[in-house]
């Protein structure tokens, strides 16, 4: 057994790609296979992402309800659902906002320097970094850099299937 990580071959790496739903599958696959860039990491990780932002639209008149009668935001869904907002366009803004946040913080775990501190305090700063793990849950070695750059380009198009 070797301890050296070996992805997937093209064809796998496609069909992977189609399970979780990518619509461009073999572009991703490709990438990964000519270019070494952990893809498949980096799609799982945004189609996770993804699933949370989506469930600010898909579960709103449930979340509408919850938070119109409790919660710090309870008098703001009362007055727009009062002024005939839909708990399907309050689902609307909440997934924009969901999206916009995730953007952001995709953004911040690849750069965490944001200025607003002295350049000699930000430099002898901690930063961080999301990892590859291989099935088998083996550090492959393998950063998962610049997220935010295919946040949109991994944004579901319909229902994905499960990989089997």
């Amino acid at each position: 057994m070797t301890d050296i990580y070996e992805p997937p071959g093209l064809a796998e790496l496609t069909g992977l790609f189609e399970a979780l739903g990518a619509g461009d599958a073999v572009g991703w696959a490709e990438s990964e296979a000519e270019e070494g860039i952990p893809q498949l990491a980096r799609f799982r990780f945004l189609r996770m992402v993804w699933q949370d932002i989506d469930a600010w639209s898909a579960a709103a008149p449930g979340w509408a309800e919850a938070r119109r009668e409790d919660g710090p935001a309870g008098a703001a869904v009362e007055r727009a659902l009062r002024l005939g907002l839909t708990p399907a366009e309050l689902g609307e803004i909440a997934r924009e906002i969901a999206k916009e946040t995730a953007f952001g913080l995709l953004h911040g775990l690849g750069g965490p320097a944001d200025g607003d501190l002295p350049p000699g305090t930000e430099a002898r700063l901690p930063g961080w970094c999301l990892a590859e793990l291989s099935p088998d849950g083996r550090p492959t070695g393998r950063v998962l850099r610049a997220l935010h750059e295919d946040l949109d380009e991994a944004e579901p198009q319909g229902p994905a299937g499960g990989i089997a």
